[in-house]
């Protein structure tokens, strides 16, 4: 999307037809979205222009409220994209351009610009509608502008609590007034879909989604001190003073936001499909190195029980086959008897499922220790030194033994398509009772469309698949 478009729908008669109204130098792509880069005084330059010529101009912010909204409201989304400027608001949308290596001007917040839009328009003789907020909020807002700008033109305010059956009298208003500038401060997304249901029935030249913006200049909120707003901060300012209201928006939202833009900086910087390896790489490290410190004293108690109940070795390696059939040794705890690998050979015709899979729910080489460990998964964790190590991933289809690959045939050598995983689709959903032939087609799914996400969604589903003990043998 550019950072500024002209719409035919949209078209107002010029009131100086002698120069064109001045159009952005740069954009910064975030999120999908195309971004003003620019100065302050070159945005207010920008819309007043607009305004001056009676250019048809939907303009909004986006903060990282904005960004977070966006992600679950595909409508929002859509306004959004369909807007003619956008404007970065706050040190999120800063992070996010840091992150994804893109280059980003001033901070373009509203609180910021209306002072200065309301200057120049009372310079160039443009006047202002003032749409939300409480009942007299907007009034006090224009009031205290009109004060500070004595030249400044008021057309007309209106409170934000208006019924939807009032809509068309709202609209029939402004026009009558006809503003230059109509600031709608209803809320995200609220004023954005406000704005696009009515954009054509409107004829002001300009018209800007600013929120909250009225509450500051009508006295009713308090803005965070210079020093504050330089670092970034504003928003634990808001959080001190609003707690209750805005701790799930600056906590948890914020949080979800760096996250979301991590990832999207991470895509931005790394082209193609090595985004996604990239990433579950990332997950994989990170998971299995806090796992391995967390569970160090678990690890070394197994270790002890399984070396006091028949002395041999509390670990097991076995030559396993790895993505793309590259073979790797795969740790254990050892859960049978010292010469297990031996006696395999004599109850292969035992087996308990079909296929190339050897499975026994009664299997006498399993030791005491063994069986515990084996129905709690325990015996799978120093798999997390594979996976540290690259040879395996946390989530991905389980590594197959050399004589179980060369059974495959047709779309089961599609299984060897990614890294093997100590957690999969059909661990969760029943292991080992799960048919070998099912289990094919649940990894083949998994390896055509896993993601970041889906990954996390099955790390989650697997500790009560692991409680549950459902086909743990």
């Amino acid at each position: 999307m550019p950072a500024f478009s002209t719409h035919s729908s949209r078209t107002f008669q010029t009131r100086d037809s002698r120069s064109a109204p001045t159009t952005p130098s740069a954009a910064t792509p975030l999120f999908g979205l195309s971004l003003l880069n620019a100065s302050r005084d070159a945005a207010v330059s920008l819309i007043i222009d607009h305004a001056t010529h009676t250019q048809s101009t939907t303009i909004n912010f986006i903060n990282a409220h904005c960004i977070n909204v966006a992600r679950h409201d595909a409508t929002y989304r859509e306004h959004l994209a369909e807007s003619d400027l956008l404007l970065p608001d706050g040190s999120g949308m800063r992070i996010a351009a840091k992150l994804a290596g893109k280059t980003m001007g001033d901070n373009l917040n509203g609180t910021d610009l209306f002072p200065p839009l309301c200057e120049r328009a009372a310079k160039k003789g443009l006047s202002l509608y003032l749409l939300g907020g409480k009942p007299g909020t907007a009034q006090q807002a224009a009031g205290a502008m009109q004060q500070r700008y004595p030249d400044l033109e008021i057309a007309g305010t209106q409170h934000g609590f208006f019924a939807p059956a009032e809509t068309e009298l709202l609209i029939s208003r402004i026009n009558r007034a006809r503003p230059a500038i109509l600031f709608v401060g209803l809320g995200v997304p609220l004023q954005e879909k406000w704005i696009a249901e009515n954009r054509h029935r409107l004829r002001v030249p300009v018209i800007i989604g600013v929120g909250g913006l009225f509450d500051y200049y009508a006295g009713n909120v308090t803005r965070a001190p210079e020093v504050v707003r330089r670092v970034g901060c504003e928003w634990a300012w808001r959080l001190m003073q609003e707690p209750r209201r805005l701790a799930s928006r600056y906590l948890i939202g914020n949080a979800t936001f760096l996250f979301h833009a991590l990832c999207h900086g991470v895509q931005s910087r790394i082209p193609g499909r090595r985004i996604q390896s990239v990433i579950k790489r990332a997950v994989d490290i990170t998971v299995s190195a806090t796992a391995i410190l967390a569970l160090a004293p678990l690890i070394g108690l197994i270790a002890l029980a399984i070396r006091n109940e028949d002395g041999g070795p509390a670990l097991f390696t076995q030559r396993r086959i790895g993505a793309y059939g590259k073979p790797f040794k795969m740790l254990k705890f050892r859960s049978m008897v010292q010469d297990a690998e031996a006696r395999r050979a004599e109850l292969l015709s035992q087996s308990e499922r079909q296929g190339a899979c050897f499975k026994m729910k009664r299997d006498p080489r399993i030791t005491r220790v063994g069986a515990l460990l084996r129905k709690t998964s325990l015996d799978e964790l120093p798999q997390l030194f594979n996976v540290l190590r690259g040879d395996m991933s946390i989530v991905g289809p389980r590594p197959a033994l050399p004589e179980e690959v060369i059974t495959y045939q047709d779309a089961s050598w599609l299984r060897l398509g990614g890294k093997p995983g100590i957690t999969c689709t059909w661990q969760v959903s029943g292991r080992a009772d799960i048919p070998f032939e099912q289990q094919v087609v649940m990894d083949i799914a998994y390896l055509k469309r896993h993601s970041v996400i889906h990954d996390i969604g099955l790390m989650f589903r697997t500790v009560p698949a692991v409680l549950a003990r459902r086909g743990a043998y």
